[in-house]
């Protein structure tokens, strides 16, 4: 490594120690804090690597009235603390610096908020103003040294599995993959707009085309879509693809790197090692949801067929119109008081938008106003799926409706009967997706699921012959704790195959050509079967650091309105700019 020591500093503010003791040291870096006790003035001094404690004789009113987070530069003796002094918490708790000179580099003017000592109040959008400021908080200038240690790591081991780092264009066409593209006008081109990649899928493929056997990259995307907590509208994934390779052989790379990198980054996470392989429809029905959390026991069970024909009427009669009824077990919930239930009731109707929550209570006997409407063989197979000591809270509604609402109550019961084990990072793959899905706004009333460059699960008779929504995806998603880090799967290398797939959405050959034509001409020169996934960085490490939401792990994100309020983007550009690139402003209605 190359030193880090100049005429500014010959040691960091984070590595001085007792061994040190005597030594004359020069530091520079931020004032993070001031403690004025008269006769001497301690100085907390900050830097990228830690904090030194410095110590001045007292009187000095130039010192004095430094503001914190000015950057100054100290000459000083290394003495060790009194006993009673040691600070643990920090490197160099046990020393301090008497300091013998000091100079002001830069004065900080008074600041928005504090640095030192922040309670976590300060609006969202004042700390995005500021971030450079925001940027120095202890927490949040080590989730993004984390993200950096995390972007090593994964480069490392791509580069040891035999990976080749490549970059692809920034700058390509628009095409259809599910968000909206971000477009950027052509000066030189009149009327013509580039776009910027919601993935470089389709160069990835022809990476695979043009003979390079494994590819990967930490890169860039960018998706013009509506913001959540969860959600930016530029992230980076790491990107990779494979030639030759079946479902299992692409899975192989996050069975081994996600659990390597929570054990190197998570020193006391519980990993569990068995990964399970879950089908989409499977998913659905016992968690409600295709990004299951599985540190969560709770299995979600279809009961319809128990209900169908009782004098439960309510259930029954939408049995009939085509309901289905879900029961979501709540265990060692039998001697929850009244008021726990009915608060439930109360999140069905104002958060599951349900009429209410049917439940049953299984302690001594089985309690409720349902149980009253159920002979006993019926509530025996009920306490069978509920358990001892449980209630049984029930849904009937539509199949789609159904599976949601039940998989929000099953994260509450989770949550509130304390079932999650903060400290458990579990995976599963979910697979067979439908490749197709009902959409009234395409030209044939079908849609894409999910990538349209992915393999369908079927022939091209069948592709001619079977009903499209029942055709599954060579498709999957990695889950973890609940959150989706990936997707991928195999990729359609067979022209006739491709332009099935898209002419049931109603795209025609010369659509796909237009829209695709580089990836379509290079399929017709050789193409071998390949396939690649994209993990999702900011997510990965947001879920690491259990921060609640992604602009706590990345440097400069915009808000959820999709502003940057530090440089002020985006903004409107000059009548020259826009004469430049052909464009006319067209005012909003």
């Amino acid at each position: 490594m190359i030193s880090l020591k100049s005429k500014y500093r010959t040691n960091t503010c984070g590595e001085l120690t007792e061994k040190n003791v005597g030594e004359t040291v020069v530091l520079s870096g931020w004032v993070h804090r001031k403690r004025d006790h008269g006769a001497l003035l301690f100085v907390d001094l900050r830097d990228n690597y830690g904090i030194t404690q410095c110590v001045f004789d007292g009187g000095d009113e130039n010192l004095e009235k430094i503001r914190p987070e000015s950057v100054i530069k100290i000459t000083g003796t290394v003495v060790a603390r009194d006993a009673d002094a040691v600070n643990d918490k920090i490197t160099t708790g046990a020393i301090e610096v008497q300091a013998k000179s000091w100079e002001i580099l830069t004065n900080a003017d008074v600041l928005p908020f504090q640095v030192f000592g922040d309670d976590g109040t300060v609006a969202e959008d004042l700390r995005l103003k500021y971030r450079y400021i925001d940027l120095r908080r202890e927490s949040l200038h080590q989730n993004i040294l984390f993200r950096n240690r995390v972007m090593k790591f994964i480069r490392d081991k791509m580069w040891e599995y035999g990976f080749s780092e490549f970059q692809t264009p920034i700058l390509t066409a628009s095409s259809p993959e599910g968000a909206r593209d971000f477009i950027v006008p052509s000066r030189i081109h009149h009327g013509m707009f580039y776009a910027l990649p919601q993935a470089p899928q389709q160069f990835k493929q022809l990476i695979q085309i043009s003979g390079f056997d494994r590819y990967f990259q930490i890169a860039p995307c960018f998706r013009d879509e509506d913001l959540r907590a969860d959600r930016l509208i530029e992230f980076y994934q790491l990107d990779m693809e494979m030639s030759f390779v079946d479902l299992p052989d692409i899975q192989a790379i996050g069975n081994t790197l996600i659990p390597e990198m929570i054990r190197e980054f998570v020193p006391d996470a519980k990993i569990c090692s068995d990964i399970p392989h879950i089908a989409f429809d499977d998913a659905m029905l016992k968690y409600g949801t295709d990004k299951p959390d599985l540190r969560n026991p709770i299995i979600i069970s279809d009961v319809t067929e128990i209900f169908r024909g009782s004098d439960f009427g309510i259930f029954a009669n939408s049995i009939e119109n085509g309901a289905v009824v879900r029961a979501i077990p709540a265990p060692n919930s039998s001697d929850k008081p009244r008021s726990w239930f009915d608060k439930l009731g109360e999140y069905a109707v104002k958060e599951l938008e349900l009429g209410g929550l049917g439940y049953i209570v299984f302690a001594d006997e089985a309690k409720g106003p349902v149980a009253k409407k159920l002979d006993e063989a019926r509530i025996a197979k009920l306490h069978e799926i509920a358990g001892g000591n449980s209630s049984l809270f029930f849904i009937c509604d539509d199949v789609e409706k159904a599976a949601k609402a039940a998989g929000k109550l099953r994260i509450k019961l989770g949550e509130d009967l304390g079932l999650i084990d903060e400290k458990e990072f579990k995976l599963c793959w979910i697979e067979e997706f439908p490749f197709f899905e009902a959409d009234p706004e395409s030209p044939t009333g079908i849609a894409f699921t999910h990538n349209p460059f992915s393999f369908p699960m079927a022939t091209l008779e069948e592709l001619n012959t079977k009903d499209p929504l029942s055709i599954k995806a060579a498709q999957f998603d990695m889950v973890l704790n609940g959150n989706e880090i990936c997707s991928g799967g195999l990729r359609n290398y067979n022209p006739e195959i491709m332009i099935k797939c898209f002419d049931i959405t109603g795209y025609n050959e010369e659509t796909v050509k237009e829209k695709f034509g580089g990836m379509y001409n290079a399929f017709q020169y050789g193409a071998p079967p390949h396939g690649g996934c994209a993990f999702g960085l900011d997510r990965l490490v947001q879920i690491m650091r259990g921060e609640p939401n992604l602009r706590g792990v990345v440097l400069f994100p915009t808000n959820q309105r999709g502003q940057d309020l530090m440089m002020g983007a985006p903004t409107e550009i000059t009548e020259k700019q826009l004469r430049e690139t052909h464009i006319q402003i067209r005012k909003k209605g």
